[in-house]
C-alpha cells in the first residue's frame, strides 16, 4: 500500500507545552532535530502564543530558527492563538502548516483563547485568506470535538454545524480533537464518518488523546473510519494544560505506525532514526516533566 495515502504527524509541541520544568532551548532544538530525521511528514513543532499563556513555548520562534532543514523533507506546523502570532508563524520561514484550536465548547475556547466561540469564529476568515495567500496551509483543530468534562452540551451535529459555518469561511483543512480522551471507538467512527459523508472534499485528521488502556481500541477506529491523517507524540507524552489539571497523553505515535504496518502500509519512517527519538523522548520527558 502507497505511504502517500498516510499522513503522519508528530506533535513534540502538544507533548512539551504542559511540563512543569523549564526544557533548555538547546535541549529542544536538539530533540526537533533528531525528530527531523524520522521521516514525519508534519512536525506540530512549537506554537507562537503569549510567553504567560504557555511558558514553555515561549522560545518556538528560536527554536525554528535554529533548525537544519535542508535534509528533511518534514512540514513544520505551529500552534496560534491571535492575530500577533499569525503573523509570527507567517514571518517565520520554517513554517509551512498553521494550526488554530477552536472548540465547540464555550468553556473550553475561553480557558484557551479567552475568547467565546463566536469571537473565535469572526477572526478565521480574514485568517484563512492570510495563510491562503502565503502559500502555507491552515489547519483548524475542532477541541473537544468528541465531548467535554464541563457539562457544556455536545454533539455531532453541534460539530458538524461549526464545520459548515468554518466552511463557509474558507476552511478545507480540519483535526477533530479528543481533547480529554473522553471518545469512544464507536464515537471516533461515527463522527469522522459523518463528517466525511457531509463534507467529501475536506482533508481530515483525527488528534486523539488516550488512558493507555484505550490507545489500541482508539487506534482501530481511525483506522477503521477511514482516517488518512493521524497525529501523535512519541511514548504518548503530552496533553493540554487548559483542560484539567490531570493530562491524559496522546496516542503514542509509534502505536500509529506499527499499526499501519500490520494493515501493510510503507509509512517511508527511518526506524534507527525512530528508536533514537524513542530514547530521547523518554530521557527529555522524564527529566522535565
Amino acid at each position: 500500500m502507497n505511504q502517500n495515502q498516510y499522513t503522519l504527524v508528530e506533535c513534540p509541541r502538544d507533548a512539551m507545552q504542559g511540563l512543569r520544568h523549564w526544557v533548555p532551548t538547546e535541549v529542544k532544538i536538539s530533540y526537533l532535530q533528531l525528530l527531523m530525521g524520522v521521516g514525519f511528514d508534519v512536525l506540530d513543532a512549537g506554537s507562537m502564543v503569549s510567553a504567560s499563556a504557555v511558558p514553555q513555548m515561549k522560545d518556538s520562534a528560536e527554536v525554528l530558527r535554529a533548525l537544519d532543514r535542508s535534509t528533511s523533507k518534514t512540514r513544520i506546523s505551529v500552534v496560534v492563538a491571535n492575530d500577533t502570532g499569525l503573523q509570527q508563524a507567517l514571518e517565520h520561514e520554517a513554517v509551512s502548516v498553521v494550526g488554530y484550536p477552536f472548540s465547540v465548547c464555550e468553556t473550553f475556547q475561553k480557558r484557551n483563547t479567552r475568547r467565546t466561540c463566536e469571537e473565535a469564529y469572526s477572526m478565521i476568515q480574514p485568517w484563512a485568506e492570510a495563510v491562503n495567500r502565503s502559500g502555507r496551509e491552515l489547519w483548524v483543530y475542532l477541541s473537544m470535538g468528541f465531548g467535554n468534562p464541563y457539562g457544556d452540551a455536545y454533539s455531532e451535529e453541534l460539530v458538524l454545524d461549526w464545520i459548515q459555518r468554518l466552511v463557509s469561511v474558507g476552511i478545507r483543512n480540519f483535526s477533530l480533537s479528543d481533547t480529554v480522551g473522553l471518545a469512544l471507538p464507536t464515537e471516533i467512527e461515527s463522527l469522522h464518518a459523518r463528517v466525511l459523508q457531509a463534507f467529501p472534499d475536506l482533508q481530515l485528521s483525527l488528534h486523539l488523546h488516550a488512558h493507555p488502556s484505550k490507545v489500541e481500541s482508539k487506534i482501530l477506529a481511525a483506522l477503521d473510519s477511514g482516517c488518512r491523517r493521524l497525529e501523535g507524540a512519541l511514548l504518548g507524552y503530552g496533553g493540554c494544560p487548559f483542560a484539567e489539571d490531570e493530562l491524559v497523553g496522546n496516542v503514542p505515535t509509534e502505536w500509529w505506525i506499527r499499526a499501519l504496518h500490520q494493515r501493510g502500509v510503507t509509512t517511508g519512517i527511518q526506524h534507527e532514526a525512530l528508536h533514537q527519538a524513542q530514547w530521547a523522548a523518554s530521557d527529555l520527558f522524564s527529566r522535565y516533566r
